[in-house]
Protein backbone atom coordinates (compact mmCIF):
# COMPACT_ATOMS: atom_id res chain seq x y z
CA UNK A 1 0.00 0.00 0.00
CA UNK A 2 1.52 3.83 -1.12
CA UNK A 3 1.53 6.20 2.06
CA UNK A 4 0.55 9.94 0.62
CA UNK A 5 1.40 12.53 2.47
CA UNK A 6 -0.77 15.73 2.36
CA UNK A 7 2.36 18.38 2.14
CA UNK A 8 2.68 20.88 -0.97
CA UNK A 9 5.60 22.35 0.98
CA UNK A 10 8.16 24.65 -0.96
CA UNK A 11 10.50 27.54 -0.26
CA UNK A 12 8.98 31.01 -0.59
CA UNK A 13 10.32 33.86 -0.63
CA UNK A 14 8.66 37.02 1.12
CA UNK A 15 7.35 38.31 -2.24
CA UNK A 16 5.25 35.34 -2.46
CA UNK A 17 7.32 33.33 -5.14
CA UNK A 18 8.36 29.79 -4.65
CA UNK A 19 12.27 29.51 -4.50
CA UNK A 20 13.75 27.22 -7.07
CA UNK A 21 15.60 25.40 -4.69
CA UNK A 22 14.72 21.56 -3.28
CA UNK A 23 13.16 20.86 -0.24
CA UNK A 24 15.30 18.88 1.44
CA UNK A 25 16.27 18.36 5.57
CA UNK A 26 16.02 20.35 8.13
CA UNK A 27 19.65 20.21 10.79
CA UNK A 28 18.30 21.89 14.07
CA UNK A 29 20.89 23.25 17.23
CA UNK A 30 20.24 22.27 20.47
CA UNK A 31 21.10 24.60 23.49
CA UNK A 32 22.38 28.00 21.56
CA UNK A 33 20.90 30.45 23.93
CA UNK A 34 22.51 30.64 27.48
CA UNK A 35 19.18 31.84 28.99
CA UNK A 36 17.39 28.47 27.00
CA UNK A 37 19.97 25.99 28.24
CA UNK A 38 19.06 27.68 32.16
CA UNK A 39 15.73 27.30 31.84
CA UNK A 40 15.78 23.84 31.11
CA UNK A 41 18.55 22.96 33.63
CA UNK A 42 20.72 21.85 30.94
CA UNK A 43 24.50 22.06 30.69
CA UNK A 44 26.14 24.39 28.37
CA UNK A 45 27.49 23.06 25.74
CA UNK A 46 31.27 23.11 24.54
CA UNK A 47 30.20 22.23 20.87
CA UNK A 48 27.13 22.37 18.96
CA UNK A 49 24.72 20.16 19.69
CA UNK A 50 22.74 18.84 16.43
CA UNK A 51 19.76 16.74 15.72
CA UNK A 52 17.54 16.81 11.55
CA UNK A 53 13.75 17.02 11.30
CA UNK A 54 12.63 15.29 7.72
CA UNK A 55 11.51 16.99 4.50
CA UNK A 56 7.96 15.79 6.00
CA UNK A 57 7.95 18.47 9.20
CA UNK A 58 8.05 21.32 6.94
CA UNK A 59 4.48 22.96 6.91
CA UNK A 60 3.89 26.86 5.92
CA UNK A 61 3.91 28.85 8.82
CA UNK A 62 0.31 30.38 7.50
CA UNK A 63 -1.18 26.83 7.99
CA UNK A 64 -2.57 26.05 11.37
CA UNK A 65 -0.70 23.95 13.45
CA UNK A 66 -1.75 20.11 14.33
CA UNK A 67 -0.55 19.29 17.81
CA UNK A 68 -0.03 15.24 17.90
CA UNK A 69 -2.24 14.09 20.79
CA UNK A 70 -2.06 11.94 23.49
CA UNK A 71 1.51 13.00 23.73
CA UNK A 72 1.92 15.38 26.50
CA UNK A 73 2.85 19.15 26.10
CA UNK A 74 3.96 20.14 22.91
CA UNK A 75 6.39 23.43 23.40
CA UNK A 76 7.03 26.13 21.33
CA UNK A 77 10.25 27.08 20.22
CA UNK A 78 11.17 29.86 17.43
CA UNK A 79 14.29 29.92 15.89
CA UNK A 80 15.76 32.11 13.22
CA UNK A 81 15.92 29.92 10.13
CA UNK A 82 18.94 29.88 7.37
CA UNK A 83 18.13 28.37 3.71
CA UNK A 84 20.89 27.32 2.05
CA UNK A 85 21.50 27.73 -2.19
CA UNK A 86 24.64 25.79 -2.60
CA UNK A 87 26.43 22.25 -0.75
CA UNK A 88 28.56 23.11 2.30
CA UNK A 89 31.72 20.53 3.00
CA UNK A 90 34.17 21.26 5.53
CA UNK A 91 33.51 24.65 4.82
CA UNK A 92 35.00 27.48 6.50
CA UNK A 93 32.71 30.15 7.98
CA UNK A 94 33.90 32.45 5.06
CA UNK A 95 32.86 30.17 2.98
CA UNK A 96 29.85 29.93 4.58
CA UNK A 97 28.56 33.16 3.36
CA UNK A 98 28.49 32.64 -0.10
CA UNK A 99 26.38 29.58 0.29
CA UNK A 100 23.36 31.15 2.30
CA UNK A 101 20.52 31.84 -0.32
CA UNK A 102 18.39 33.59 3.22
CA UNK A 103 17.12 33.86 6.61
CA UNK A 104 13.43 33.54 8.09
CA UNK A 105 12.02 32.20 10.63
CA UNK A 106 10.76 28.48 11.80
CA UNK A 107 9.32 26.81 14.85
CA UNK A 108 10.85 23.58 16.51
CA UNK A 109 7.71 22.16 17.66
CA UNK A 110 8.47 20.15 20.26
CA UNK A 111 6.87 17.20 22.20
CA UNK A 112 8.45 18.16 25.91
CA UNK A 113 7.17 15.30 27.63
CA UNK A 114 8.46 12.67 25.63
CA UNK A 115 12.10 14.02 25.04
CA UNK A 116 12.57 14.00 28.41
CA UNK A 117 11.91 10.30 28.31
CA UNK A 118 14.14 9.98 25.80
CA UNK A 119 16.76 12.18 27.25
CA UNK A 120 16.10 10.41 30.71
CA UNK A 121 17.15 6.67 28.96
CA UNK A 122 20.17 8.38 27.01
CA UNK A 123 18.39 8.03 23.29
CA UNK A 124 18.15 10.21 20.61
CA UNK A 125 15.00 13.02 19.93
CA UNK A 126 13.61 12.65 17.12
CA UNK A 127 10.83 10.93 17.81
CA UNK A 128 10.28 14.19 19.91
CA UNK A 129 11.20 16.78 17.06
CA UNK A 130 10.41 14.95 14.18
CA UNK A 131 7.00 14.49 13.80
CA UNK A 132 4.97 15.34 10.42
CA UNK A 133 4.44 19.43 10.54
CA UNK A 134 7.05 19.65 13.33
CA UNK A 135 8.74 22.50 11.36
CA UNK A 136 6.19 25.22 10.47
CA UNK A 137 8.18 27.76 8.32
CA UNK A 138 8.18 31.48 6.95
CA UNK A 139 8.99 32.99 4.13
CA UNK A 140 12.67 33.94 3.17
CA UNK A 141 14.31 37.14 3.41
CA UNK A 142 16.78 37.11 0.48
CA UNK A 143 20.65 37.23 1.50
CA UNK A 144 20.83 40.80 0.07
CA UNK A 145 18.27 42.20 1.94
CA UNK A 146 19.72 41.70 5.79
CA UNK A 147 22.43 43.78 6.31
CA UNK A 148 24.15 41.68 9.55
CA UNK A 149 22.82 38.27 10.29
CA UNK A 150 24.55 38.70 13.82
CA UNK A 151 22.20 40.97 14.87
CA UNK A 152 18.86 39.83 13.51
CA UNK A 153 15.66 40.42 15.80
CA UNK A 154 12.84 38.03 15.97
CA UNK A 155 9.77 37.41 18.92
CA UNK A 156 6.84 35.12 19.66
CA UNK A 157 3.79 36.41 21.26
CA UNK A 158 0.91 33.92 22.13
CA UNK A 159 -2.41 35.30 22.83
CA UNK A 160 -0.85 38.74 22.71
CA UNK A 161 1.26 37.83 25.25
CA UNK A 162 5.46 38.13 24.50
CA UNK A 163 6.24 34.86 25.24
CA UNK A 164 9.95 34.41 23.23
CA UNK A 165 12.27 37.58 22.50
CA UNK A 166 15.65 36.76 20.47
CA UNK A 167 18.65 38.29 18.74
CA UNK A 168 21.29 36.43 16.90
CA UNK A 169 24.16 38.39 18.84
CA UNK A 170 23.10 36.38 21.66
CA UNK A 171 23.91 32.84 20.01
CA UNK A 172 26.32 30.93 21.69
CA UNK A 173 27.90 29.87 18.51
CA UNK A 174 27.55 32.59 15.33
CA UNK A 175 25.20 31.57 12.03
CA UNK A 176 28.91 31.38 9.84
CA UNK A 177 29.96 29.46 12.77
CA UNK A 178 27.08 26.68 13.38
CA UNK A 179 27.24 26.52 9.10
CA UNK A 180 31.10 25.57 9.01
CA UNK A 181 30.58 23.33 12.03
CA UNK A 182 27.64 21.29 10.65
CA UNK A 183 29.50 20.89 7.29
CA UNK A 184 32.45 19.22 8.80
CA UNK A 185 30.62 16.34 10.46
CA UNK A 186 27.80 15.94 7.23
CA UNK A 187 27.38 17.83 4.13
CA UNK A 188 24.68 20.28 3.76
CA UNK A 189 23.26 20.66 0.65
CA UNK A 190 20.87 23.08 -1.70
CA UNK A 191 17.73 23.25 -0.11
CA UNK A 192 18.76 22.12 3.06
CA UNK A 193 17.52 24.56 6.43
CA UNK A 194 19.62 25.07 9.53
CA UNK A 195 17.43 26.05 12.64
CA UNK A 196 20.45 28.22 15.06
CA UNK A 197 18.54 26.97 18.35
CA UNK A 198 16.09 28.97 20.29
CA UNK A 199 15.86 31.66 23.23
CA UNK A 200 14.24 31.18 26.42
CA UNK A 201 10.46 31.17 26.92
CA UNK A 202 9.34 27.40 25.50
CA UNK A 203 5.98 26.82 26.73
CA UNK A 204 2.92 24.57 26.01
CA UNK A 205 1.19 25.33 23.31
CA UNK A 206 -2.75 24.40 23.19
CA UNK A 207 -5.62 24.63 20.90
CA UNK A 208 -7.00 27.94 19.83
CA UNK A 209 -3.61 29.71 20.87
CA UNK A 210 -3.32 32.57 18.15
CA UNK A 211 0.53 33.13 17.80
CA UNK A 212 2.22 36.17 15.92
CA UNK A 213 5.92 35.66 14.86
CA UNK A 214 7.83 38.86 13.41
CA UNK A 215 11.22 38.64 12.29
CA UNK A 216 13.51 42.11 12.76
CA UNK A 217 12.12 44.67 10.51
CA UNK A 218 10.69 42.51 7.81
CA UNK A 219 7.64 40.73 8.08
CA UNK A 220 5.11 39.42 11.02
CA UNK A 221 2.98 36.66 10.45
CA UNK A 222 0.38 34.83 12.38
CA UNK A 223 -0.71 31.32 12.64
CA UNK A 224 -3.02 29.32 15.49
CA UNK A 225 -2.92 26.19 17.11
CA UNK A 226 -5.73 23.28 15.91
Amino acid sequence: MSLSINNDYQHQALSGKKIDLPVGKVVCVGRNYLMHVQELNNAVPQKPILFMKPSTSLIYLRQNIDIPKGLGQCHNELEIAVLLAKPLKCASPDEVEQAIWGYGLGLDLTLRDVQSELKRDGHPWERAKAFDGSCPMSPFVEKSAVNNHNELRFALTVNGQQRQEGNSQDMLFSINTLLSEISKSFSLLAGDIVLTGTPKGVAQLCPNDVLELSFHDFFTLSTKVN
